[in-house]
């Protein structure tokens, strides 16, 4: 459908910010979610990383000058962030204390909704998306509503493809349409079980950069798993990432890996079972090699739900990307969101992927 914000308040967009700050803490440090893991996810070291991502997608957003007004909800919820991006925000309220939670998600949004924005624009995971479609949907308003991708877990289509690609899509479009917002239950999720319920149906912004919503499964990958095992080398560290294709290759390798989650082996040995970041650097050797598989319906290879996998990870690996073929006929194309620009864009070309026992084929990593 045709969107007629862009003319809101006199020619200029008015784009309303919700910075979930503890977004995707839990993913580095192996936790799969934040959710009810915020303690634990400081003690294990975790570094805010939403912030960031915000400050990304707001620089895209500036770049498009004085036809857009911002209004945030104040720190740690997006005031400096749009400060840092070279806006003069207007700040219309702000969290209750230091410490948010999704009652100050779903406060902000309210608070912006009431001043009549054109777009809502959250940073945050799939946890932050159900609180911003529940006061759209308590309230019967169809204000379109994007998010730039801070979760570690991203199986809404309500995302952009990055940060920047958010940014730039609360600019430019034009259209609007609907979307599903899906969670699961992360606890579930850690066990190894992925459950996913739809928990909404909103108004998003009509785009290519905007993320399809997870698929899960599809096509056959017994020979390429096996295959995969018997070529391993000696001396060689492999870190293995989550999902079902490198799942077959762990249980080909011998061991019953973690199946959302990130294992280590060398030379017959698991070194690190669903390793944090921290114990993947730790045990990596001298030649190490990232076998990965691109989530389906999304393509990403890097940067969703396997954060454990960061750029001080991947600088230090070979990258193998295997897949059955059929989830390459669906997904079309790769993605990286690492969050390092100069890193993704080194990830980025043609890249060969390995679909069978001998059989690569070419996708283009965008």
């Amino acid at each position: 459908m045709a969107f007629a914000g862009a003319n809101h308040n006199g020619g200029m967009r008015t784009v309303g910010v919700v910075v979930n700050p503890i977004a995707g803490m839990g993913g580095r440090v192996g936790l799969k979610g934040t959710d009810g893991k915020v303690e634990e996810a400081r003690e294990r070291g975790a570094k805010p990383r939403a912030p960031e991502r915000a400050e990304s997608a707001l620089s895209a957003l500036r770049e498009y000058g004085d036809e857009i007004e911002l209004l945030v909800w104040d720190d740690p919820m997006g005031a400096s962030e749009a400060r840092q991006a070279g806006f003069d925000p207007v700040v219309v309220g702000g969290p209750s204390g230091t410490e948010t939670d999704s009652d100050d998600t779903r406060g902000a949004v309210e608070a912006l909704l009431d001043r009549g924005v054109d777009l809502l624009l959250f940073v945050g995971g799939d946890g932050t998306a159900v609180d911003v479609a529940a006061v759209l949907t308590e309230r019967d308003d169809e204000t379109p509503m994007l998010g730039v991708p801070a979760g570690v877990k991203i199986y809404s289509s309500v995302f952009g493809v990055s940060p920047r690609a958010a940014g730039q899509i609360a600019a430019t479009f034009t259209e609007t349409e609907e979307a599903e917002v899906n969670d699961i239950d992360e606890d579930e999720y850690r066990d190894g079980e992925v459950v996913t319920e739809l928990r909404a149906v909103v108004t998003v912004p009509r785009a290519e950069q905007r993320q399809s919503a997870k698929q899960l499964g599809g096509g056959s990958i017994e020979s390429l798993a096996t295959a995969v095992a018997d070529g391993v080398r000696d001396g060689v560290t492999y870190v293995l990432g989550p999902g079902s294709t490198v799942g077959a290759i762990k249980t080909a390798l011998g061991f019953e890996g973690t199946a959302l989650g990130v294992d280590v082996w060398r030379d017959g040995e698991v070194l690190a079972r669903d390793a944090s970041e921290r114990d993947i650097l730790d045990a990596l050797g001298q030649e190490n090699v990232i076998v990965v598989s691109p989530i389906g319906g999304q393509g990403f290879v890097f940067g969703r739900g396997n954060q454990q996998l960061s750029p001080a990870v991947i600088k230090q690996c070979d990258v193998e990307v295997v897949a059955s073929r059929r989830k390459l006929d669906d997904i079309g194309t790769l993605r990286v969101d690492t969050g390092d620009l100069e890193l993704d864009e080194r990830l980025r070309g043609w890249r060969k992927v390995r679909v069978g026992a001998i059989e690569r084929r070419l996708l283009e990593v965008v």
